[in-house]
Parts: structure tokens; C-alpha cells; sequence
């Protein structure tokens, strides 16, 4: 038996994962367990439930695969330094932030103490983990394959062919050109400024019009072999000390834009300055030029290929806007998107990437679904109710113990009649949605239903759309196209007759970002749409991740502590219903 742990460590979405003769075993990110989103740094208490959940000490793992080589493309970095001579301070840097940190015996005895790693560290190229992550767990033998990302190894993108257990790469953007620094750049010009805030954008454009495109175009300069390149005077990344931090909380990036770019659009929002039309107008035009640098890839990318298959992975790969119009602009016609598409997804494409050497190869298709994190005993549930049995006298909740016919027709009932709705069940998912197991749910039909959930739990800003969870077998009936998007990582239209039956689910293009739900790969979430179905004639709810301003509940204590300090009407853990005094 061979076991090999995959790492993302010591950046964002700190995340760990065990696989054990080709098959991975289990999966989850640092944040759930530290309770900080995108957690930054060693994510020894991932690694710690991995190891527990595959019933293993570290001294049964052969290989640590860690998704970052130092080594990968240094003379290309040795010749960045030589030519454009950047700022010493941009070296000190990157230097001290290298120095920081410890060895990783150091971090193995810290985060599992007494246990001895007896095993070897390997290290895999950034963006070769980002392809293996998606290709190697995909239902595909072969498919073009891309990555795109921020940086990772001095690169930001890479593309290549997938072929059974072979990634061949056909070629590689290096620093400082990144379409994620694009990205993430003028979403901090339009005021958003924390981790991970560009899927803000994504759900503003359709408010706006893509009047800017024309002065964007002269930021991205797409190539003719398919890449892209920057107009450097626009960004500060290449050649000044631009703020990190990638260690011990929540990461942290200073602004990346130079002032040229105010130059250009005019000044930079505020974080809190209101939101006017040339904002939105900026938010299309900024998803418009990304799609056409993108589109403007893959189509490269199957002209020498010839694939209808694609697999797409890297930060950029959460662009689920952009994914869902792949197959719309580009001659590909199947698009494979992994849970975790960016950096936590890479510590299963490392250890992925060396179990394709070591011990048996990794079986194909072993990632139809997400469910890969923490999974708690039905007495678990019932002793985490007990526990907290004075506070919920004191909040006046009922507690009750169902079998599951029940419990999927009074949820789905409850569900119907416009109550907020804690669904807590299984594994916990990998990836940053919430896809049916750490869900809150409600009902798709009610217009008011986006305010209510934003004053009872959410509080997060109106333009941001909620998603759709929807039986695999109905997708036809309710949107234009017609695929398996298990992970919400594909935005679809929705069919112009459907779009009134669902409103709060519905974008003001008409857009709903999709979850294809499948009984085989869970069940329970299968039967409480159908039971919904059943009662409505709408196959589908309206999921949101089960959190209140932290990352998606990990444990039954923390679903229960967001139930009780939000006016969630009623709770499911597992078979253990919680219902508050006056719920709809």
C-alpha cells in the first residue's frame, strides 16, 4: 500500500490531502479547521484529519508532494533579475518571506506530535499540479489541458495535452505577465480590496456596459501563438516591493496597479465609496477582456490539439462566467473544472503527479463529486444538540430526531412555505462552494428571497447573485445548455420562459451559476429536491454556503452556533431537525 499526502503550503488556501494507491481518500482546505478565510501557511490540521481519515500515522506516508519547486524556471528568473534589475527591496523580500518559513520537520512535528515522518518531500512545478488536479480526476483518457493562475513558480499560465497518465506541456506565460494579476488588479481599483474578492466583479458586470473595453485592450495584448502579455506601465508587481503576506491568517495582497491606470479610467473607488455606473461599466469590461484572452487561448490550444475535451484549473479556472461560455466561443465541446480549482486544488495535483510514478497509477474519473472532508456519526449530531440543550430552551427551539422520508418532505415543505433553511449532512465539500452537504437553502421561486436571506444570515452586497442546485436529469428543461457542472464552476443562461418561476435565483442578465445534483453521488441533497420538486414543480433550490462572514462550517458546533446567532428558521443535522419558536 502505497500513501502519498499532497500540500498546498504557505499560501492562500492552505490545504491538505491524502492518496493511497491511486485513489484519493480525503481532502479538505487549512480555513475550515482555523476558522480564517483562505487560511495562509502550513496546513497542519488538514493534514492531521487526512491522516485520520485514511487511518494512517505519518510514518505510513512514502511521499510528502508539496505544489511549488523553487528550482522550476530559474533561469528564466535569474534572467528577469539581470535585464530589468528590479527594485533590491522587491528581493529582500521575497527573500525574508523564504526565510520565514521552517523546515518542514519542524512543521510535521508541530502539527502531529510524537508522530515521525520516515518518507521523502517531493516538489511538483505550480502549474504541472494545476493540470494534473483536474485532468488526472477527470472522466476524460485524454483532453487539452490549462492552467491559469496569478503566479506560481514565476509562471502564470500553462497549457499542454493530457493523454491516460501523461501531461505533456505545449507552453507557458512567465512573469510579469498574468491574467490573474489583470484580474485582480482592477478589481482592487474598483475597491475591493481583500483575498480572493474577484468573483465580486464577476457578479457585478452584467450590471454595467463594456464602454472601457477599448482602453482595457491596451492592458492585455493577446499573442498569436495564444498567450497574452501586459503593458507593464499599468502594474507595479514587476518592479516594486507590493505587500504580501502568505503566512499564519488570512493572506494579503497590496494594490498591484500603477497610476497609470488611474490615468487611464480615472480614479480608483474607495472601499467605501457607493458603486456607480462607471464601476459597472469597468466590472464588464475587465470579464469581457479576460474572456477574450482566455477564449483567445483555448482556441490556440485546440487548433493544435484537436481535442473536443478540456480541463481547466488554476485560480483563474473559478471564473465560472467564463467557463460556462467555453463551449459557446472555442470549438471545445466538454469542460472538466475541478472543486478547487485553484491553489488548494494543487495539492491533489501533486499528489497525483507522483503517484502517477509511485505505487499504482491514480484511477480515472474519481472525482465526480466533492465530498471529501469531515463526516460526523449520527450520535455525534445527536450529543452536539445535547450539549447546547440550554441554549436552545433559552432560544425556544424544538428539537426532534426524524427518519429520512420525513425529514426530506417536512425540509423541502419547510423549504416551500419561504423558510431559511441550515442543511447540514455527510462529507464536508472540497472546494470553496457549498455544494448540497454545508448548505443553506432556500426557495427559488420567491423574488424576495435574496433580501431575506441577506437580512437573516448573509448581509453581503446586493448585485452578488445566489446559485442553483438542480437535479442532473431537469438541467435540459430549465437552462440553454445542457452539462454536468457538479461544482458550480459554469455559469449557464436560463431559459427567457423559466426565468419568472425562479427570480431569486435568476441574474439580471438572466444567468444562474448551476450545481448538477446526481442521486448516485449524493443521495440526500437528490431526494430533498425531488421532494421539493414534488411539492412545487421546480426541480431545484437555492443554495448558499453555510457560513455568516467565516469560512463554510466545518463541524456540527459551528452549524449550530450560525444558526443560533442568525435568524435561520430551521436546522437539519443529519436526522436531527432544530426548529426555532415562530419559524415560517
Amino acid at each position: 500500500m502505497t500513501a502519498i499526502v499532497g500540500l498546498n503550503a504557505y499560501h492562500a488556501d492552505s490545504a491538505a490531502c491524502i492518496v493511497v494507491d491511486g485513489r484519493l481518500v480525503a481532502a479538505a482546505e487549512e480555513e475550515r479547521f482555523r476558522r480564517i478565510k483562505h487560511w495562509a501557511g502550513f496546513p497542519g490540521e488538514a493534514l492531521a484529519y487526512c491522516l485520520r481519515e485514511a487511518r494512517m500515522q505519518l510514518s505510513d506516508v512514502a511521499v510528502i508532494a508539496v505544489n511549488s519547486d523553487p528550482r522550476a524556471n530559474l533561469h528564466h528568473k535569474l534572467l528577469h533579475v539581470l535585464r530589468h534589475r528590479p527594485n533590491p527591496a522587491l528581493l529582500v523580500d521575497r527573500l525574508r518571506n523564504a526565510g520565514k518559513r521552517v523546515s518542514f520537520a519542524e512543521e510535521l512535528e508541530r502539527a502531529l506530535p510524537g508522530q515521525r515522518f520516515e518518507g521523502r518531500v517531493e516538489r511538483v512545478e505550480h502549474h504541472l499540479a494545476h493540470l494534473t488536479s483536474a485532468f488526472h480526476v477527470s472522466p476524460f483518457a485524454s483532453a487539452s489541458v490549462v492552467s491559469v493562475d496569478g503566479f506560481g513558480d514565476f509562471a502564470s499560465a500553462a497549457w499542454g495535452h493530457g493523454e491516460n497518465q501523461r501531461i505533456d506541456l505545449h507552453g507557458q506565460v512567465l512573469f510579469p505577465h498574468s491574467l490573474g494579476v489583470f484580474y485582480q488588479a482592477l478589481t482592487q481599483y474598483l475597491g475591493f480590496k481583500h483575498y480572493g474578492d474577484e468573483y465580486k466583479i464577476m457578479g457585478l458586470a452584467p450590471y454595467g456596459e463594456p464602454r472601457f473595453v477599448p482602453e482595457l485592450r491596451r492592458l492585455v495584448l493577446l499573442q498569436d501563438d495564444g498567450s497574452f502579455r501586459l503593458d507593464l506601465d499599468y502594474f507595479r508587481h514587476h518592479r516594486e516591493s507590493v505587500p504580501y503576506s502568505w503566512s499564519g491568517g488570512s493572506p494579503s495582497v497590496g494594490d498591484l496597479y500603477a497610476p497609470a491606470l488611474e490615468a487611464l479610467l480615472g480614479p480608483a473607488r474607495a472601499a467605501d465609496a457607493p458603486l456607480e455606473q462607471r464601476h459597472k461599466d469597468i466590472a464588464r469590461s475587465v470579464q469581457a477582456i479576460y474572456e477574450e484572452a482566455f477564449f483567445h487561448l483555448l482556441r490556440a490550444l485546440h487548433a493544435r490539439d484537436m481535442n473536443p475535451r478540456l480541463t481547466v484549473a488554476g485560480g483563474c479556472g473559478m471564473n465560472s462566467v467564463a467557463n460556462g461560455k467555453v463551449a459557446l466561443h472555442t470549438p471545445f465541446q466538454r469542460i472538466y473544472v475541478q472543486s478547487a480549482a485553484g491553489d488548494a486544488g494543487g495539492a491533489i495535483g501533486a499528489a497525483l503527479h507522483v503517484a502517477t510514478r509511485v505505487g499504482p497509477a491514480p484511477a480515472r474519473g474519481q472525482m465526480p463529486h466533492a465530498y471529501w472532508g469531515p463526516e460526523f456519526s449520527e450520535a455525534e449530531l445527536q450529543a452536539c444538540i445535547e450539549a447546547a440543550g440550554a441554549e436552545l430552551r433559552s432560544a425556544g427551539c424544538r428539537v426532534r430526531t426524524l427518519e429520512d422520508a420525513e425529514l426530506f418532505g417536512e425540509v423541502s415543505e419547510a423549504i416551500a412555505r419561504g423558510s431559511v433553511v441550515g442543511w447540514f449532512q455527510g462529507r464536508m465539500e472540497w472546494g470553496p462552494r457549498a455544494l448540497g452537504n454545508r448548505s443553506i437553502l432556500g426557495d427559488p421561486r420567491r423574488a424576495d428571497m435574496k433580501d431575506i436571506l441577506n437580512l437573516k444570515i448573509k448581509r453581503r452586497e446586493s448585485f452578488r447573485p445566489f446559485a442553483p442546485s438542480i437535479l442532473r436529469e431537469e438541467v435540459d428543461g430549465w437552462f440553454e445548455q445542457d452539462d454536468d457542472v457538479p461544482f458550480m464552476m459554469q455559469v449557464f443562461q436560463i431559459r427567457e420562459s423559466q426565468r419568472a418561476r425562479v427570480p431569486a435565483i435568476t441574474h439580471v442578465d438572466g444567468s444562474g451559476r448551476l450545481q448538477t445534483v446526481e442521486r448516485h453521488t449524493n443521495p440526500r441533497y437528490h431526494a430533498l429536491i425531488r421532494a421539493f420538486a414534488d411539492r412545487t414543480g421546480v426541480p431545484m433550490v437555492l443554495n448558499t454556503s453555510f457560513n455568516e462572514n467565516e469560512p463554510v462550517v466545518c463541524r456540527p458546533q459551528e452549524a449550530l452556533a450560525c444558526f443560533l446567532r442568525t435568524k435561520m428558521d430551521l436546522l437539519a443535522l443529519g436526522n436531527q431537525v432544530v426548529t426555532r419558536s415562530g419559524a415560517s
